[in-house]
């Protein structure tokens, strides 16, 4: 089981958000899409694995069910051969029983570690794909960012054309200028809203004098 959950431990453990807030300066919706598709394929992975591993569990259940019928039906024969005094076959049967109590015995520590480890790996896979729902949550902020910044730059070509032209002349730096997402936005756009406050007011303060 230690190989089964070397496997995909990465994905489970990794702070996948992490990561990509590292890298998202260079190109961030590109790098959390990538993400993305390497966490859904991981998954997937994963859950064919834990599949496997429910499969295993019912068969081992099943060489347990049979172990323990042969058992009794071995100690019955015993008990026969015992009261009819064939010590051949008295000798056999014991021998039987034996082997099928180890077995049985084998089979149900076996079922119980595979349980316990079915249930951890169960609950480390329901991590996962919280984990890739919170991704494309944050694929989709991302996008909404990227669709207001293009918005932005397109109303400033029609109200400022001069001042679009000096902040965005060609493709790669309106690739550059959408990978100013999230705080630099806010941040840009925190800024130019007080600026446009602020002028407000002195045009207000100015009509003011005006009609003093």
């Amino acid at each position: 089981m230690n190989s089964l959950w070397n496997r995909f431990k990465y994905t489970v453990q990794a702070d996948l958000h992490n990561a990509f807030d590292k890298k998202e300066n260079k190109n961030p919706i590109a790098m959390l899409n990538q993400y993305i598709r390497e966490a859904e394929k991981q998954t997937n992975s994963v859950g064919k694995l834990l599949e496997r591993q429910f499969k295993l569990k019912t068969e081992l259940q099943k060489e347990l069910t049979e172990a323990e019928t042969m058992v009794d039906k071995r100690r019955k024969q015993l008990k026969l051969a015992q009261s009819v005094g064939e010590e051949d076959l008295v000798a056999f049967a014991e021998q039987e029983v034996t082997a099928y109590e180890k077995r049985a015995n084998d089979l149900t520590e076996t079922i119980i570690h595979v349980t316990d480890e079915l249930t951890s790996l169960e609950r480390k896979f329901e991590e996962m794909k919280h984990k890739v729902k919170d991704m494309k949550v944050r694929q989709l902020q991302l996008m909404g960012k990227e669709n207001v910044t293009r918005a932005h730059h397109q109303m400033d070509k029609v109200i400022s054309p001069e001042t679009a032209d000096e902040k965005v002349s060609s493709l790669t730096e309106m690739n550059q200028y959408i990978e100013s997402l999230g705080g630099k936005i806010d941040r840009e756009y925190e800024t130019s809203s007080m600026e446009r406050r602020l002028e407000s007011l002195e045009t207000t303060d100015e009509k003011n004098v005006e009609v003093v």
